[in-house]
């Protein structure tokens, strides 16, 4: 019988206030772990992060306070 067990396993939040997560996907049969995969993705300012896991949403809150939200949808607006 096997066991697959998904969890947040990384967080990082980049200078321009976005959010980096890491998603891992284990799979487990007769005891011993058979495979491992990750998926990432991001979380930018001023984007909803009511679905992510709970500790994403903490660092979501703690980050994307209105000044970093303006400060990042400026970089966004303005070419390079």
């Amino acid at each position: 019988m096997s066991e697959k067990n998904v969890f947040v396993d990384q967080i990082e939040v980049a200078d321009n206030g976005v959010v980096q997560v890491r998603t891992c996907t284990q799979v487990f049969g007769e005891m011993n772990k058979v495979s491992a995969s990750f998926h990432r993705h991001v979380v930018a300012p001023g984007d909803s992060y009511a679905g992510e896991a709970q500790r994403v949403q903490a660092v979501c809150a703690a980050t994307h306070i209105p000044k970093t939200i303006a400060a990042y949808q400026a970089s966004i607006a303005q070419p390079e």
